[in-house]
């Protein structure tokens, strides 16, 4: 049971170092594919290698990255917000509202012509 979780932590770890290598952006592409070359060709002491060498900018690369997805999240969360009616409100509610007058005669014809240039342009 020690080998099994021993190799599935080597792995995970194996996964990571790649992982770093192609997210890394300073990296050229000759020094990834490297890097990437050394890892595969001899893994363990590729991968020891890097940590030494390049570990301590891996949680900053990775912090970055979380920065980034999480401003990209909240970006859209705020687009997706402004985009739809405060009120819950749809234009198709709207439109639907507008027609229901229009049947009924509560409205007059250019009445409920410039209301809906309205609603479509908002």
């Amino acid at each position: 049971m020690m080998w099994f979780f021993l190799w599935v932590m080597w792995l995970i770890l194996l996964f990571r170092v790649i992982g770093d290598i192609f997210r890394d952006d300073v990296l050229s592409g000759w020094g990834k594919a490297g890097w990437t070359l050394f890892v595969c060709v001899l893994p363990f002491l590729g991968v020891f290698i890097y940590l030494i060498a390049r570990g301590r900018g891996m949680g900053r690369r990775e912090a970055r990255q979380a920065q980034k997805q999480e401003q990209a999240f909240r970006s859209y969360v705020q687009e997706a917000a402004a985009d739809a009616p405060a009120s819950g409100v749809t234009r198709a509610d709207e439109l639907a509202k507008l027609a229901g007058l229009h049947n009924h005669g509560d409205i007059t014809d250019s009445e409920y012509e410039k209301a809906k240039t309205k609603v479509l342009a908002a």
